[in-house]
């Protein structure tokens, strides 16, 4: 009876130990990209990408830009760049008017979302990395899509294998 025990014991402690590197293997799996310059004053480019054909994914990579429309779990983004101003600093702005410049991916199921105005709806408090000016507090996969319906804010987007798999937020006054 012990033997059996601590065959079923050692069975399951195998099993549990092969689903967590799975899941380890998952994240893992993902490779750091090279991220843009965060108040660049260009559009990045996508030579691969066809514009001429259906909206799609956008290539492995970070993006700087915004969600400009939430349908389900699927988003539409574009890429964003810096305008310095006359009077202020500047603004981030989206490609012109009929600039077809567009993608879609769905939200992955475990995307992580680095916030620069807190979880919730209330957004009242700053949770910003103040060396980089990036979201550094981390929110659910739900505040994300709450905060994508709510209007355009400037983002760092992680796009891997046709999914957006990491937002962080860019903060602007």
């Amino acid at each position: 009876m012990k033997t059996l025990t601590r065959s079923l014991l050692a069975t399951g402690a195998a099993a549990a130990m092969i689903l967590t590197s799975g899941a380890a293997a998952d994240a893992a799996a993902i490779p750091k990209y090279k991220a843009p310059k965060i108040f660049g004053t260009s559009f990045q480019a996508d030579p691969k990408h066809d514009f001429t054909k259906r909206i799609r994914p956008r290539h492995n990579g970070v993006l700087r830009g915004w969600i400009t429309y939430l349908r389900g779990s699927v988003a539409e983004y574009e890429p964003i760049k810096w305008k310095k101003g006359k009077v202020t600093e500047g603004q981030f702005v989206g490609p012109a008017e009929g600039d077809v410049r567009a993608y879609a991916s769905p939200i992955a199921k475990d995307v992580v979302f680095l916030s620069a105005l807190g979880c919730g709806s209330k957004m009242t408090s700053l949770t910003v990395d103040r060396r980089t000016g990036l979201g550094s507090k981390r929110c659910s996969r739900a505040d994300l899509i709450k905060r994508s319906k709510d209007g355009r804010r400037p983002a760092l987007i992680t796009v891997h294998q046709g999914k957006i798999v990491k937002l962080q937020e860019i903060f602007t006054p």
